[in-house]
């Protein structure tokens, strides 16, 4: 127990520093740097707006959900939004007053209807809007930026894409419903999400994978592995 609170001490002290001088090289900086920051911190944005919603649906107080938000998610107007009083009231409210205003306009949905399910439809359409926005934004810079940063883009879009597939095995979910959550700047776009939308089961989505040549090599690596990890080698 001692050895996990010193664990979780040194982590937090690593986070902070980390956040100061992120905040610092931020505040230093001119466009396109300044954009470009502000895109790397959208995604802790949106697991934070997540966490909110999720918790004022489950009925937590946002005084005592707010400590979890990550840091370099956290945004001037996130205390103005921390009076709202239910997960449709934060909802709106992060419609108008968060930098994520622009993501959330493109993710149609009924505030009065946000259950458990929505709530993480509606967490990777904003995670499919970010990406594509950013991978554009990448991409019109051009250079050594787009060069680094659309493949990494690229893959996280992937990767979701597969999150998704596998998590919507043995849910309601229609096949297109599931394709509209695929974001669309990866390297699976569009044949492989064509293929992934209609997937049955893990091995399936092995395969889909497999015939890219990108992720040929390591899925067969990581197949191998649990193969050994499934006779206990």
């Amino acid at each position: 127990a001692v050895v996990s609170t010193q664990s979780t001490g040194i982590d937090e002290r690593l986070k902070e520093r980390l956040v100061h001088e992120f905040t610092h090289i931020r505040n230093q900086c001119v466009q396109p740097l300044a954009q470009f920051l502000d895109y790397m911190t959208y995604g802790y944005m949106i697991d934070n707006i997540i966490l909110l919603i999720t918790g004022t649906l489950r009925n937590r107080p946002i005084a005592e959900l707010l400590p979890r938000c990550h840091p370099l998610g956290t945004f001037d107007e996130l205390a103005t939004i921390s009076i709202a009083q239910s997960p449709a009231e934060l909802f709106n409210a992060v419609m108008v007053d968060t930098p994520l205003a622009p993501f959330f306009s493109e993710c149609v949905q009924d505030e009065n209807d946000l259950d458990e399910m929505n709530i993480e439809i509606l967490r990777n359409k904003l995670y499919k809007a970010y990406l594509e926005d950013f991978y554009g934004f990448c991409k019109k810079l051009g250079g050594t930026t787009a060069d680094v940063m659309c493949p990494i883009l690229a893959f996280e879009a992937d990767r979701r894409a597969i999150t998704i597939t596998i998590n919507s095995f043995r849910t309601d979910l229609l096949k297109d419903d599931i394709e509209n959550l695929y974001p669309t700047c990866g390297k699976l776009y569009p044949e492989g999400l064509k293929f992934l939308k209609n997937a049955e089961d893990r091995e399936e989505v092995r395969r889909i994978c497999e015939r890219f040549g990108s992720y040929k090599r390591f899925v067969q690596r990581c197949g191998g592995r649990s193969q050994r990890q499934d006779t206990g080698g």
